[in-house]
C-alpha cells in the first residue's frame, strides 16, 4: 500500500497573528516606528495620549498600504490603469517616476516585414 499526498489549502498559513502577512507586519512596524518618534515628542510636552494615537494611526496607515488594493472603478481614469494593484507598488512606481524627472522610456522592437 502506497502513501499519497493529499492536497490542502495552504493559503494564509504564512500569516502572523492571523491578519498580518510578513509584508504588512513590516509596513506597520515602520509606521509605528515613525509614530514612536512623534510619541516621544508629544510625551515631552505632556501629551502622551496624543502621541499614542498618532503612533496607532501611522501603524494603521502602514498596514493599509501593504494590504489594500486599488479598486477598479470605470468612472475614474487612474483606476482603469491601476485597478487591482497593491497600493505599495503604485507608490513605488510614483517615486521612481518622480526620481527620473517625469520621463518614461519606452523600448520598442521594430519588426522587419
Amino acid at each position: 500500500m502506497g502513501t499519497y499526498q493529499i492536497p490542502r489549502n495552504v493559503k494564509g498559513e504564512s500569516r502572523i497573528l492571523y491578519i498580518f502577512t510578513p509584508k504588512a507586519m513590516i509596513y506597520a512596524a515602520i509606521g509605528g516606528g515613525v509614530g514612536f518618534i512623534f510619541n516621544l515628542i508629544f510625551s515631552m510636552v505632556g501629551l502622551g495620549v496624543v502621541g499614542m494615537g498618532i503612533m496607532a494611526i501611522l501603524a494603521a496607515i502602514g498596514y493599509g498600504i501593504a494590504m489594500l488594493k486599488v479598486p477598479e472603478v470605470p468612472k475614474w481614469e487612474f483606476s482603469k490603469k491601476t485597478g487591482g494593484e497593491n497600493v505599495d507598488n503604485i507608490i513605488k512606481r510614483a517615486i521612481q517616476f518622480q526620481s527620473k524627472k517625469k520621463r518614461i522610456y519606452v523600448y520598442t522592437k521594430e519588426e522587419e516585414g
